[in-house]
Protein backbone atom coordinates (compact mmCIF):
# COMPACT_ATOMS: atom_id res chain seq x y z
CA UNK A 1 0.00 0.00 0.00
CA UNK A 2 1.38 3.21 -0.76
CA UNK A 3 2.10 5.56 2.28
CA UNK A 4 -0.10 9.07 1.99
CA UNK A 5 2.05 12.09 2.14
CA UNK A 6 0.55 14.36 4.60
CA UNK A 7 2.85 17.48 4.86
CA UNK A 8 5.55 19.09 3.07
CA UNK A 9 8.56 20.76 4.87
CA UNK A 10 10.24 23.26 2.86
CA UNK A 11 13.62 24.91 3.59
CA UNK A 12 13.69 28.96 2.63
CA UNK A 13 17.28 30.25 1.43
CA UNK A 14 18.34 28.53 -1.74
CA UNK A 15 14.73 26.32 -2.13
CA UNK A 16 11.78 28.98 -2.21
CA UNK A 17 13.42 31.85 -2.24
CA UNK A 18 17.43 33.43 -3.78
CA UNK A 19 18.98 34.30 -0.58
CA UNK A 20 22.31 32.52 0.04
CA UNK A 21 24.13 35.27 -2.06
CA UNK A 22 22.76 38.25 0.11
CA UNK A 23 22.89 36.48 3.44
CA UNK A 24 26.74 36.21 1.97
CA UNK A 25 27.00 39.26 1.07
CA UNK A 26 25.27 41.07 4.28
CA UNK A 27 27.19 39.18 6.62
CA UNK A 28 30.63 40.29 4.79
CA UNK A 29 29.37 43.64 4.59
CA UNK A 30 29.07 43.50 8.50
CA UNK A 31 32.19 41.67 8.83
CA UNK A 32 34.65 44.04 6.84
CA UNK A 33 33.21 46.74 9.81
CA UNK A 34 36.39 44.67 11.58
CA UNK A 35 38.25 43.80 9.07
CA UNK A 36 37.05 40.36 8.82
CA UNK A 37 35.13 38.71 5.99
CA UNK A 38 34.11 34.65 4.58
CA UNK A 39 35.66 33.70 1.74
CA UNK A 40 33.29 32.53 -1.13
CA UNK A 41 34.09 28.95 -1.09
CA UNK A 42 33.92 28.34 2.63
CA UNK A 43 30.76 30.03 2.87
CA UNK A 44 29.71 27.28 0.27
CA UNK A 45 31.40 24.43 1.69
CA UNK A 46 30.54 25.03 5.35
CA UNK A 47 29.34 28.39 6.03
CA UNK A 48 25.78 28.40 4.19
CA UNK A 49 22.90 27.51 6.08
CA UNK A 50 24.34 28.41 9.92
CA UNK A 51 22.76 30.85 11.39
CA UNK A 52 24.78 34.47 11.64
CA UNK A 53 25.21 33.57 15.65
CA UNK A 54 26.72 30.43 14.85
CA UNK A 55 28.72 31.67 11.81
CA UNK A 56 30.48 34.74 14.30
CA UNK A 57 30.82 32.57 17.13
CA UNK A 58 32.92 30.19 14.58
CA UNK A 59 35.02 33.21 13.35
CA UNK A 60 35.94 34.31 17.07
CA UNK A 61 37.05 31.02 17.87
CA UNK A 62 39.60 30.88 14.81
CA UNK A 63 40.72 34.02 16.01
CA UNK A 64 39.53 35.91 12.88
CA UNK A 65 37.31 38.44 15.09
CA UNK A 66 37.37 39.54 18.47
CA UNK A 67 35.39 37.96 21.03
CA UNK A 68 32.40 39.36 22.97
CA UNK A 69 30.71 40.79 18.77
CA UNK A 70 27.77 37.93 18.04
CA UNK A 71 24.93 40.09 19.29
CA UNK A 72 26.35 43.47 17.80
CA UNK A 73 27.25 41.96 14.19
CA UNK A 74 24.33 40.01 14.20
CA UNK A 75 21.80 43.01 14.83
CA UNK A 76 24.13 45.14 11.70
CA UNK A 77 23.85 42.06 9.35
CA UNK A 78 19.76 41.94 9.75
CA UNK A 79 19.37 45.71 8.69
CA UNK A 80 21.58 44.61 5.37
CA UNK A 81 19.81 41.52 4.92
CA UNK A 82 16.51 43.57 5.03
CA UNK A 83 17.63 45.90 2.82
CA UNK A 84 18.77 43.47 0.23
CA UNK A 85 15.39 41.25 0.16
CA UNK A 86 12.96 43.04 -2.59
CA UNK A 87 15.97 42.48 -5.12
CA UNK A 88 16.43 38.89 -3.89
CA UNK A 89 12.70 37.89 -2.87
CA UNK A 90 10.49 39.04 -5.82
CA UNK A 91 7.22 36.93 -6.19
CA UNK A 92 8.19 33.99 -8.40
CA UNK A 93 5.12 32.76 -10.06
CA UNK A 94 6.07 28.98 -10.53
CA UNK A 95 6.30 29.33 -6.56
CA UNK A 96 3.02 30.28 -6.13
CA UNK A 97 1.60 28.27 -8.68
CA UNK A 98 3.00 25.11 -7.12
CA UNK A 99 2.04 26.25 -3.35
CA UNK A 100 -1.44 26.81 -5.17
CA UNK A 101 -1.51 23.13 -6.57
CA UNK A 102 -0.25 20.96 -3.13
CA UNK A 103 -3.03 23.38 -1.24
CA UNK A 104 -5.69 22.01 -3.75
CA UNK A 105 -4.68 18.74 -3.36
CA UNK A 106 -5.00 18.96 1.03
CA UNK A 107 -1.18 18.82 1.68
CA UNK A 108 -0.21 20.93 4.82
CA UNK A 109 2.72 23.22 3.60
CA UNK A 110 5.54 24.79 6.27
CA UNK A 111 8.96 26.22 6.18
CA UNK A 112 11.75 26.05 8.45
CA UNK A 113 14.84 28.02 8.55
CA UNK A 114 17.67 28.83 10.01
CA UNK A 115 17.02 32.43 9.83
CA UNK A 116 15.38 34.68 12.34
CA UNK A 117 11.57 34.95 12.60
CA UNK A 118 11.37 39.27 11.52
CA UNK A 119 13.61 37.99 8.25
CA UNK A 120 11.75 34.67 7.50
CA UNK A 121 8.55 36.16 7.34
CA UNK A 122 9.35 39.55 5.44
CA UNK A 123 11.38 37.05 3.23
CA UNK A 124 7.61 35.00 2.91
CA UNK A 125 5.74 38.24 2.33
CA UNK A 126 8.16 39.65 -0.02
CA UNK A 127 8.19 36.69 -2.01
CA UNK A 128 4.30 36.45 -2.14
CA UNK A 129 4.13 32.91 -0.21
CA UNK A 130 3.70 33.61 3.51
CA UNK A 131 0.10 33.05 3.05
CA UNK A 132 0.50 29.43 2.13
CA UNK A 133 2.14 28.59 4.87
CA UNK A 134 0.13 26.51 7.63
CA UNK A 135 3.30 27.08 10.02
CA UNK A 136 6.49 28.98 10.13
CA UNK A 137 9.56 27.79 12.23
CA UNK A 138 12.57 30.44 12.77
CA UNK A 139 15.90 29.66 14.08
CA UNK A 140 14.84 31.90 17.36
CA UNK A 141 11.93 29.69 17.95
CA UNK A 142 14.50 26.42 18.81
CA UNK A 143 17.16 26.03 20.62
CA UNK A 144 19.31 24.08 18.68
CA UNK A 145 18.79 25.32 14.82
CA UNK A 146 20.11 23.32 11.85
CA UNK A 147 22.55 20.84 11.57
CA UNK A 148 20.10 19.84 14.17
CA UNK A 149 16.53 18.51 13.46
CA UNK A 150 14.38 20.42 16.58
CA UNK A 151 12.58 22.69 14.61
CA UNK A 152 11.62 19.89 12.13
CA UNK A 153 10.84 17.68 14.34
CA UNK A 154 9.10 20.64 16.13
CA UNK A 155 7.14 21.01 12.75
CA UNK A 156 5.94 17.60 12.71
CA UNK A 157 4.91 17.84 16.27
CA UNK A 158 3.03 20.84 16.28
CA UNK A 159 1.11 19.73 12.99
CA UNK A 160 0.54 15.96 14.12
CA UNK A 161 1.90 14.02 11.23
CA UNK A 162 5.09 11.55 11.12
CA UNK A 163 7.91 11.36 10.08
CA UNK A 164 6.67 8.90 7.03
CA UNK A 165 3.93 11.36 6.19
CA UNK A 166 6.72 13.75 5.99
CA UNK A 167 8.61 15.14 2.49
CA UNK A 168 11.26 17.96 3.37
CA UNK A 169 12.69 19.92 0.84
CA UNK A 170 16.76 20.99 1.27
CA UNK A 171 19.25 22.53 -0.60
CA UNK A 172 22.55 23.22 1.74
CA UNK A 173 24.54 20.49 4.39
CA UNK A 174 23.43 21.15 7.63
CA UNK A 175 19.74 21.58 6.08
CA UNK A 176 20.24 18.37 4.43
CA UNK A 177 21.49 16.92 7.57
CA UNK A 178 19.14 18.40 10.00
CA UNK A 179 16.46 16.55 7.83
CA UNK A 180 17.71 13.36 7.18
CA UNK A 181 17.71 13.05 11.06
CA UNK A 182 13.97 12.99 10.98
CA UNK A 183 13.81 9.90 9.49
CA UNK A 184 11.08 12.36 6.84
CA UNK A 185 11.57 11.29 2.94
CA UNK A 186 14.40 14.38 1.97
CA UNK A 187 14.20 15.49 -1.33
CA UNK A 188 17.58 17.56 -2.04
CA UNK A 189 17.71 20.41 -4.30
CA UNK A 190 20.20 22.17 -5.93
CA UNK A 191 19.04 25.97 -5.73
CA UNK A 192 15.46 27.13 -6.35
CA UNK A 193 15.46 25.99 -9.65
CA UNK A 194 14.52 22.72 -9.14
CA UNK A 195 11.45 23.54 -6.85
CA UNK A 196 9.01 23.40 -9.03
CA UNK A 197 5.87 21.50 -9.73
CA UNK A 198 7.93 18.43 -11.36
CA UNK A 199 9.92 17.82 -8.06
CA UNK A 200 6.02 16.91 -7.04
CA UNK A 201 4.38 14.60 -9.81
CA UNK A 202 4.18 11.74 -7.51
CA UNK A 203 1.42 13.70 -5.11
CA UNK A 204 0.33 15.96 -7.64
CA UNK A 205 -0.71 12.86 -10.11
CA UNK A 206 0.08 15.13 -13.49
Amino acid sequence: MQRKIKAILFDLDGVLVKMPEAHYDALNRALELFGARIEEDEHHQYFNGLPTRKKVMELESKGRLPNGLVEFINEIKQKYTHELIPKYCPPEYSKIILMRQLKNKGIILACCSNSVKETLHSMLRSAHLFDYMDLIIANDEVKNPKPDPEMYLLAMKKLNIMPEETIIVEDSPHGIEAAKATNAEVRIVRGVEDVHIGLFNDILEL
